[in-house]
């Protein structure tokens, strides 16, 4: 990717922490995308304040990238700053009953630590493999539960207004598979209230959660669920998808797993491009001939022509 200058400038700021055309495509589980023309990973508040402050100067679009197992990068790529917390929040703290934890922990990390330090209600996050950020933004969930139903609250940093506050969790407008966080608005932590119980049963729990998991979803490149349910907890996506045909369904290297009829596989060759036309190409029959219109679960990142979500975000 050739910088602008308003890109180099940004670079230049950030250099001691940041790369220039960094590729995102290994940073996600789609393994598909271009680069960022900025990636910053931050080490410290003061450096998280600097990316604020080249935001602000520049203008420039910013994205948080935690696991990156919710996100379609284009084969463009991304043409702002792409910040990583994995230098500065990848720490979990225990105290008693509540958990405290950096944005970018791994949530089948963390389910497996507070399941060993004999806290349950988190099993659920073993089969997510996403970060504790991400797990906030998008509220995240399976097996009967999500990120909010043990939330306490976050500390975010907002790079527009140089501020971080902290937001309980009914401030945050956690919904289905979404909340009111802005792209520029950064999960920096968060506290995870638990309860005592029994770590055998907890363990058993999480075998039972991976074993489901290997048994109907398919590995490999994907990035989870493509479509959010139409009627939570009452249609699934899937159904809808699987009662058209579209297993198998294919174009160029991107596929519909045969396994599990909401996930999109990319196979050796495919691009960005072939995933996010198949995606387009689902959402369209469905709505043709069911009447759902399908929202995407999958963040795509660095195409033209995608409306994101309102970006006013939450009151610090």
């Amino acid at each position: 990717m050739t910088l602008t200058p308003v890109q180099q400038e940004a670079f230049r700021r950030l250099e001691s922490f940041a790369t220039a055309s960094e590729p995102l495509a290994p940073y996600t589980t789609y393994k598909l995308g271009g680069p960022a023309a900025v990636f910053a990973s931050p080490r410290t508040d003061t450096e998280l304040a600097l990316v604020g402050e080249v935001v602000r100067d520049t203008a420039l679009p910013v994205l948080v990238m935690g696991r990156g197992s919710n996100m379609l990068v284009a084969d463009a790529g991304y043409g702002g700053i792409v910040v990583s917390l994995a230098a500065m929040a990848e720490w979990v703290e225990f105290h008693d009953d509540v958990v405290h934890a950096g944005a970018a922990v791994a949530l089948p990390v963390l389910a497996r630590r507070c399941s060993a330090g004999g806290l349950v209600g988190f099993e659920w996050a073993v089969g997510v493999p996403g970060s504790v950020g991400g797990a906030v933004r998008m509220n995240a969930g399976g097996h009967g539960s999500d990120i909010a139903a043990s939330l306490l609250g976050v500390h975010v940093h907002d790079l527009h207004r140089a501020v971080t506050a902290w937001v309980p969790v009914a401030h945050l407008g956690l919904r289905f598979r979404g909340s009111a966080l802005a792209d520029h608005q950064v999960v920096v932590d968060a506290r995870i209230q638990l309860a005592a119980g029994d770590v055998p049963s907890s363990e058993a729990a999480l075998a039972e959660i991976v074993r489901w998991r290997r048994e109907h979803q398919p590995g490999g490149q994907n990035a989870g669920s493509v479509f959010v349910n139409p009627i939570p907890g009452e249609l699934p996506a899937a159904v809808l998808i699987d009662q058209l045909g579209l297993r198998g369904c294919r174009m160029g290297g991107a596929v519909v797993s045969e396994k599990h009829a909401n996930f999109i596989q990319a196979e050796p060759g495919a691009t960005a491009a072939d995933v996010r036309g198949l995606m387009e190409h689902v959402r369209a029959l469905v709505h043709e001939r069911t009447g759902f219109a399908l929202r995407s679960e999958v963040r795509l990142v660095g195409f033209d022509d995608v409306l994101d979500e309102p970006q006013a975000g939450v009151l610090l």
